[in-house]
């Protein structure tokens, strides 16, 4: 796979694996159409120097900007889907997650860390789109899981980073049951008074949005980010009326309550830092 695929998708590569930016490789920001060099936007934490925009990226990135010296340990990364209803629809499910797992070097749609995030250790689930659009299935609602339970057994604050188009089709009823599986954990995190940060970036839709994205102590939101349940196009056929400007983005769900904060990148880390200390002790 090419490195400016990798960069653009934001998918895993080793520590060691790591390439340089080639010369001249530049990336045009799909909101200003104004190009950035991508040595720049990594340093950036690829968010666009000219207007904001938050570009999509992986747990990879995400676990560098958060973690202290890059320094974390992955929980649980041999974890990948079997096939428990045989399903088929273009092509069989197991080809499907093969397929997915060759192209993003990724497991599933979920990866769990936990390290050092300002003066204490953390644990954080990222989701990536990358494989097969962050859908919830089994293995990521089995992770997410054992993340809280991890948090709630070494009392370390959580942070869950969702980004999925909803629950995985493909595996059902088994897939919703994990919407019902980890907000009873979280349930059990709150009672155990450990701090729960949910951070929705785009898009975060469907399943996801119906259960744990949206259970924190405080929901936070990427500037700009697709935060809903259904999609704007299918919500405006169903009602057969125009929505409001902006409906579904974060900005909009600020005014209305459903997020405490837009937190720009580049703020991520001290703001979490600074909110669980707020929290301490727990």
């Amino acid at each position: 796979m090419s490195w400016y695929r990798r960069a653009k998708e934001g998918i895993l590569t080793p520590a060691e694996g790591k390439l340089e930016a080639p010369d001249g490789l530049w990336m045009q920001c799909p909101s200003c159409k104004k190009p950035s060099h991508i040595r720049d936007l990594i340093e950036q934490r690829h968010v666009c120097p000219y207007c904001g925009y938050h570009h999509a990226i992986g747990s990879q990135e995400y676990f560098s900007i958060l973690f202290d010296g890059e320094a974390y340990t992955e929980l649980w990364p041999g974890l990948t889907s079997g096939d428990p209803l045989g399903f088929v629809d273009k092509r069989p499910y197991p080809q499907r997650i093969a397929q997915a797992q060759r192209t993003t070097e990724l497991k599933d749609s979920v990866r769990c860390a936990t390290g050092p995030i300002g003066a204490h250790p953390w644990v954080v689930a990222c989701m990536d789109f990358a494989f097969i659009g962050g859908s919830l299935g089994s293995v990521a609602g089995e992770k997410i899981s054992r993340a809280i339970d991890y948090a709630r057994e070494h009392r370390s604050p959580l942070l869950v980073i969702s980004k999925s188009g909803g629950a995985r089709m493909q595996e059902g009823v088994l897939s919703l049951m994990q919407l019902a599986k980890t907000s009873a954990k979280l349930a059990r995190l709150h009672q155990a008074g450990v701090p729960y940060f949910s951070l929705l970036t785009d898009p975060t839709t469907g399943g996801v949005s119906a259960s744990y994205a949206m259970l924190g102590d405080f929901n936070i939101a990427e500037p700009g980010a697709l935060i809903g349940f259904a999609g704007p196009r299918v919500i405006r056929e169903t009602i057969g009326k125009d929505l409001p400007e902006g409906f579904q983005r974060a900005e909009f769900l600020e005014t209305k309550g459903f997020v405490d904060f837009i937190v720009p990148r580049g703020e991520l880390k001290d703001t979490l830092v600074l909110l669980a200390e707020l929290l301490r002790p727990f």
